[in-house]
């Protein structure tokens, strides 16, 4: 397991819902989270930044639709910097769509921009509420007179809670019953085999499990590489606590992301730096 660990770095939401071949349910989920009826797939246009080397940056899934631009993040640990994070993926994904449409941001014709949709799915333990909203104001002094904001809605998508955005949904309430499925067999054996029992017992008719099937290995990586993600910031959290040093040590974080326990884009939140100032300082040392 630990090879498949290595290869594999996507979330098994991104394989699942940022993928060209399965537009129809990045739709499904378009839909359901803005009450929106668009039936044609075509529509829309993946954006997901593929690890731009220059940045080291990527991010879940991201998507145009009409004059919109998604973009969707899954979190397995709870994250209240995910603002500023959005915030960056959005500035190079504005600048991306400026320089494709060969627009003139230094000219004196105000140029015209896709609206953003900022969304988080949050399926991880800690009891969160169906929705919230994460603000980067937040981040600044209390009371600051900001010029910039940004809003991120966080929706809790464990199987059992948004039950009406779960049954408008069936993707997303088939993967919320699939991770649930699987937290609840990797309790009494490994996580591989916790797959492998999830999808076994994954009703017949859910029209996740045919794809689930035939992406086997794809799907026990990724699952093993969030579950050793959510179970080690666990862990480290409270040893943090129990030993009174400050959450989010560095050289912690680096330790965990060359143990591959740990992606360099969680590693970079957790410490609260941009994905290319986490790699250069790591690259420096």
């Amino acid at each position: 397991m630990a090879a498949i660990n290595d290869e594999y770095k996507d979330r098994l939401f991104s394989f699942i819902f940022g993928r060209e071949e399965n537009r129809k349910w990045t739709l499904e989920l378009y839909n359901a989270i803005n009450g929106s009826h668009y039936e044609n797939p075509e529509d829309i246009k993946i954006t997901t930044i593929e690890e731009v080397l220059y940045l080291g940056m990527h991010n879940d899934v991201s998507f145009m639709i009409s004059d919109e631009m998604s973009l969707y993040e899954q979190q397995s640990t709870y994250n209240p910097n995910m603002p500023v994070r959005q915030l960056q993926y959005c500035g190079y994904l504005y600048e991306k769509y400026i320089k494709e449409n060969k627009l003139n941001k230094y000219g004196s014709r105000l140029i015209q921009l896709p609206v953003p949709r900022l969304v988080v799915f949050y399926n991880g333990t800690t009891d969160e509420p169906d929705e919230k909203i994460l603000r980067l104001s937040d981040s600044f002094p209390e009371g600051a007179d900001t010029d910039i904001e940004v809003r991120v809605r966080m929706l809790n998508i464990n199987f059992g809670r948004n039950q009406k955005l779960l049954d408008m949904c069936r993707p997303l309430m088939e993967y919320s019953w699939f991770v649930a499925e699987v937290r609840k067999n990797s309790k009494d054996m490994e996580i591989d085999k916790a797959v492998d029992l999830a999808v076994s017992k994954m009703p017949k008719d859910y029209i996740l499990k045919p794809f689930l099937e035939s992406h086997e290995a794809e799907v026990k990586g990724m699952m093993l590489t969030e579950y050793d993600e959510a179970e080690t910031m666990n862990m480290f959290k409270e040893e943090g606590r129990q030993e009174g040093r400050q959450e989010g040590s560095y050289n912690t974080l680096v330790s965990l992301v060359k143990k591959n326990l740990l992606s360099i884009k969680d590693a970079a939140g957790q410490a609260g730096m941009s994905e290319d100032a986490f790699r250069k300082k790591m690259a420096a040392n």
